[in-house]
């Protein structure tokens, strides 16, 4: 039965009782083997956790901060639509970057200073973050493939943002739920994340039950014969 009411009561939820690897495990179980994305993309510290309403936006490689008299007007505006992209990001929502190849920071201190402002829950990159030093300090939640200086201005540009996107095998739509910590980041889309988030609390519920009759002696198989969790 579902015990939350609002958003600011399930993240709460989430962040107190549950862990992404118990989600991804009930996803398994409704027939969604791909909602955790790849393995590379980690948080930049161990002890971050993110959880928020995903905020889609797509990148394209450039090769020159402004280019003038092109087919795409974008070309001659310095990082496309990425300070719009920003802006436009709502209280609870997660910063979703993918779609250029991972040749330079797509995140950094100016941007999660604004972010911050902004309410937003924190920043998934499918690339590096840079400004590390100063993202630690402001105790952002962001995640990402790791450290990398390179600047983006000539280098990537944003296209377009709330709009679905895939990375690996996972597609995400505005508004899905992403879930982050140590172990990876998953999405949860929209249409099952009731059924999801209920399932997952009395799993996690049930391994706590699980965990404590093994420290008193029980055996794997006769744990998993009684509770049927392992």
């Amino acid at each position: 039965m579902k015990s939350w009411t609002n958003d600011t009561e399930l993240f709460a939820l989430a962040r107190k009782e549950l862990f992404t690897c118990v989600v991804g495990d009930v996803m398994d179980k409704l027939g969604r083997f791909h909602q955790f994305l790849p393995p590379q993309i980690q948080p930049l510290r161990p002890d971050m956790v993110v959880i928020g309403r995903a905020m889609p936006v797509l990148s394209v490689d450039v090769f020159a901060e402004k280019l003038e008299g092109t087919a795409n007007p974008l070309m001659a505006k310095p990082f496309g639509l990425m300070l719009e992209a920003l802006d436009d990001l709502k209280p609870g929502e997660i910063y979703l970057n993918t779609g250029s190849s991972p040749r330079n920071a797509l995140w950094g201190e100016l941007m999660s200073t604004r972010a911050i402002r902004l309410g937003a829950a924190g920043a998934v990159l499918d690339g590096y973050t840079r400004d590390t030093k100063a993202v630690l300090e402001l105790d952002f939640p962001t995640f990402g493939w790791g450290r990398y200086g390179q600047d983006s201005a000539p280098r990537y540009k944003v296209v377009d943002f709330r709009v679905p996107v895939e990375i690996g095998k996972v597609r995400v739509t505005p508004g899905d739920i992403l879930f982050g910590d140590i172990d990876g980041v998953l999405v949860v889309p929209r249409e099952i994340e009731t059924e999801v988030f209920t399932l997952a609390l009395e799993k996690a519920r049930g391994e706590k039950k699980v965990k404590r009759a093994i420290e008193d002696g029980l055996s794997a198989c006769a744990a998993f014969a009684q509770f049927g969790i392992m």
